[in-house]
C-alpha cells in the first residue's frame, strides 16, 4: 500500500529546515541566540575550560567525569589508538589508491576495514555495552587512520600513537612526527571540542538514518564521512582560507567580494543554515587566532568586517556572518596543519558526536523512512510497443 494511503502526507520545507525529526539528549543549537550546547553545558565554555577526553566522556555518559573517571577514560581510549594489524598493513595501498582524493576519502575505506577487522556487528543485534565499545574503538582509531593516510600520501611513514599524550596532542604528534608546542595543542583542542557536535547537521542526520536500519557502526560512520566531505558541509575550512589568499591585500577586498556576490557566488566561511547571529564557534576561534596575532590574523579580521558589511548591503535582511570554517582555517594554518588536513581534522572531532548520536539512535527501533512528492509524467502509462527485430 502506498505510504500516502497509510499516513496523510506532511509538507516539509526544502532541506527539512526547522523540521523536528526526533528527540535527543545530546545537545541543541539555538540559531537566533547564537548559542549551542552539549548535554546541559555550553559547548564554548567546555571548549575553553575542559579537555577533549572529558567532553567525549560527557557525550557518551551524560555527565562530566570526576578526576578518577577522567584518568581512567583517558587510559581506556588511549589504549584503543593502535590499529589492528590487518588495517595497518592495508593503509599503504589505500593511500596509493586515493592519492588524488586525500585522507578523508581513504578514511571511508579504512573505516569499513576497521569494522570488519574488529568484528563490528549490526547495531540491531548487539546490546548497549557492545555499541559503546565499538564506538570508543572507532573514535580512538580515526585520528590514527587520518594521520597515517596523510603521511603515506606524502611519501612518509606513519607515526605510531603515544598513550602518554592527550587526544589533541597525540593527533598533532602523529601528523608531524614531533611533540607539539602546548599553545598549539590547546588551540587545536579548543577547535576539536567546539566541533564535536552541532545539532542535526547533514552528516549527523546521515549517521542516524543509517543507524535506523540497524547497520553496524562502521557503516554509519562511513556514511557520515561521505556527507562531511561535501564543500557545503565540512569541506569549507581550506576554501575559506583560499578566499583570503585570492583577495591578497586589503585594498582588493571590496572589489573582490562585490564581484563574487553579484555573480551569485557563495563566499566560503560566511553564512550558516541555522545561525541568524554570529556563530559562537567563530567568535571563540577568532579570540584564539588573535592570541597568536600576526599578519594573517589581522587580514582575516579586516576581511571579516568588510565582507559582513558588503553582504549586509548587497543581501539585506540575510544576517550573514562568519561561520566556524572561516577562523577554523586561520587557527589550523597558524598551528601548522596542512590545508588538505583541515576537513580531516574536523572529522577527528565530529566522529565523537556522530558516535554519540549513533548510540542514541540505536535505542529506537523505528526506521527513518520519509516520502517524496512525485513530479514526473502521470502514471501508469501504457508501455510502448516493441519494434519488431
Amino acid at each position: 500500500m502506498p505510504i500516502a494511503e497509510v499516513n496523510a502526507p506532511i509538507e516539509a520545507p526544502r532541506g527539512l529546515a526547522g523540521v523536528i525529526v526526533t528527540e535527543t539528549e545530546l545537545g541543541d543549537v539555538r540559531g537566533r541566540e547564537g548559542f549551542y550546547h552539549y548535554r546541559q553545558y555550553s559547548a564554548v565554555e567546555l571548549a575553553t575550560a575542559r579537555g577533549f577526553e572529558d567532553v567525549w566522556y560527557l557525550m557518551f555518559h551524560g555527565e562530566l567525569p570526576d578526576g578518577e573517571q577522567s584518568v581512567a577514560f583517558k587510559a581506556e581510549t588511549a589504549a584503543l589508538r593502535v590499529l589492528p594489524a590487518a588495517v595497518r598493513d592495508a593503509l599503504p595501498g589505500i593511500a596509493r589508491a586515493g592519492a588524488l582524493s586525500g585522507p578523508l576519502a581513504g578514511l571511508r575505506t579504512a573505516l569499513s576495514l576497521l569494522g570488519a577487522s574488529a568484528g563490528f556487528r549490526p547495531l540491531y543485534d548487539i546490546d548497549a555495552d557492545r555499541r559503546r565499545a565499538d564506538a570508543l574503538a572507532a573514535c580512538a582509531a580515526v585520528p590514527t587512520l587520518l594521520t597515517a593516510l596523510h603521511r603515506l600520501g606524502q611519501g612518509e611513514q606513519p607515526v605510531e600513537p603515544r598513550a602518554d599524550l592527550s587526544y589533541a596532542a597525540n593527533y598533532l604528534y602523529m601528523l608531524t612526527g614531533h611533540e607539539p608546542e602546548p599553545e598549539r595543542v590547546r588551540a587545536i583542542e579548543a577547535y576539536l571540542i567546539s566541533t564535536i557536535d552541532h545539532g542535526f547537521n547533514a552528516s549527523t542526520f546521515t549517521a542516524r538514518v543509517i543507524t535506523s536500519t540497524g547497520a553496524d557502526l562502521a557503516a554509519c560512520l562511513v556514511g557520515a564521512v561521505g556527507a562531511l566531505s561535501g564543500p557545503l558541509h565540512g569541506g569549507a575550512p581550506s576554501r575559506a582560507l583560499d578566499t583570503l589568499d585570492a583577495i591578497g591585500t586589503p585594498d582588493r577586498i571590496d572589489d573582490w567580494i562585490r564581484d563574487r556576490v553579484l555573480r551569485g557566488d557563495r563566499i566560503m566561511g560566511f553564512g550558516h543554515p541555522v545561525y541568524r547571529t554570529e556563530d559562537p564557534r567563530s567568535r571563540m576561534l577568532r579570540g584564539i587566532a588573535e592570541g597568536f596575532g600576526g599578519p594573517l590574523v589581522e587580514f582575516a579580521v579586516q576581511v571579516e568586517a568588510r565582507v559582513e558589511a558588503l553582504l549586509a548591503e548587497l543581501k539585506p535582511g540575510r544576517e550573514l556572518h562568519t561561520n566556524v570554517e572561516f577562523y577554523a582555517g586561520v587557527v589550523m594554518e597558524l598551528c601548522g596543519l596542512p590545508r588538505e588536513m583541515f576537513t580531516p581534522t574536523f572529522c577527528a572531532a565530529r566522529v565523537v558526536g556522530w558516535s554519540a548520536n549513533i548510540v542514541e539512535q540505536a535505542e529506537d527501533s523505528k526506521i527513518i523512512r520519509p516520502a517524496a512528492r512525485y513530479v514526473g509524467p502521470p502514471a501508469p502509462q501504457p508501455l510502448p510497443a516493441v519494434a519488431p527485430s
